[in-house]
């Protein structure tokens, strides 16, 4: 597989919160089929559907041991998702320094004094009706 074309397929089944659990959970540590079904109120084939996207993306493996279905996360599948995150991760901190730096060599603006609030009175109901009535 190309790498954009992991790459759209690993954002693709990282976009769904259900697949997102699943891999939450087999970060835990490898478990059955069964087991990662237990916490979400979806059928045992949408289950089933979730898995294969999953390892069709390279974030999973899935074998037979004995008489469960045993699966467990790959870090290769998520490794393309990490380094393009990573690219941008560098982007926005090296834009972070930068401004930091900016903001340690300028002198702070002198702070200006706050003019004093003016109390405002309410319009009596009375008022109000009049200025609508007017402005007719």
């Amino acid at each position: 597989m190309k790498t954009m074309d992991r790459l759209s397929a690993a954002f693709s089944a990282l976009a769904d919160p259900t697949r997102r659990a699943i891999l939450a959970r087999l970060a835990q540590g490898q478990t059955h089929v069964g087991e990662i079904g237990k916490p979400f109120r979806v059928s045992g084939p949408a289950i089933s559907r979730h898995l294969r996207v999953l390892e069709n993306a390279g974030l999973i493996e899935r074998e037979v041991d004995a008489q469960r279905r045993v699966c467990r996360l790959r870090g290769e599948g998520l490794a393309a998702a990490h380094h393009w995150v990573e690219q941008y991760r560098q982007f926005w901190e090296a834009g972070l320094d930068r401004l930091v730096e900016f903001l340690e060599q300028t002198p702070a603006p002198p702070r200006a004094a706050r003019p004093k609030p003016v109390a405002r009175r309410r319009a009596s109901p009375a008022a109000l009706a009049r200025k609508t009535r007017s402005a007719r």
